[in-house]
């Protein structure tokens, strides 16, 4: 007992070259000042612009979407997002591997869709990285929390400063940290 207290995290251990962004170190550089520029700058409203760049860095984004001022993505080429997708004020896109937002999903203002943490087990405190699938019609609330290798089930509800740390079932209502489900959804 007294040995395994005795061990500690040691970052200067840390490494995480296995890791692969999926691009060059010119596109990411490239993409941090537009990301800056046109995504967390908040004085930049318009959506299609948004729209168009992300495509521009090879996200997939479907028609309609609307994304709000001050949004934050880490890397567009690892973004799917489909059809009348609402992204609002404030959101984290930390995708350091595949987040996928289906069609008519909402991510409301100041939301964080976290797609990497750390082995806390470990002394090298180890990158570890799980997509994000947010179904058709779910909807994740105003500073809500998706963590890595959540689905949030078709018409989904995760309430807002709520923390999902699993899978969300289809048209059911969660809320709390850890989120737990309250009520089924029903949809008129």
């Amino acid at each position: 007992m007294i040995a395994e207290q005795s061990k500690k995290v040691t970052l200067a251990t840390y490494n995480n070259d296995w890791y692969n962004p999926g691009a060059g170190v010119v596109k990411r550089t490239l993409w941090f000042f537009v990301n800056a520029l046109f995504f967390i700058n908040p004085l930049n409203p318009v959506s299609a612009l948004k729209v168009l760049l992300l495509r521009l860095f090879g996200a997939k984004i479907g028609d309609g979407v609307v994304i709000k001022p001050a949004v934050n993505i880490k890397y567009p080429w690892l973004l799917e997002v489909g059809n009348h997708v609402w992204i609002g004020e404030k959101v984290w896109i930390d995708n350091l591997t595949t987040v996928q937002i289906q069609d008519n999903a909402s991510v409301s203002q100041g939301a964080m869709l976290l797609t990497g943490s750390h082995d806390y087990k470990k002394q090298t405190f180890d990158l570890l990285v799980g997509k994000i699938i947010l179904e058709e019609g779910a909807w994740v609330g105003a500073k809500a929390i998706v963590c890595p290798n959540v689905v949030c089930g078709a018409h989904s509800v995760l309430a807002a400063g709520s923390v999902a740390t699993s899978n969300l079932d289809p048209n059911t209502i969660y809320q709390g940290n850890p989120a737990i489900p309250k009520r089924k959804r029903t949809i008129l």
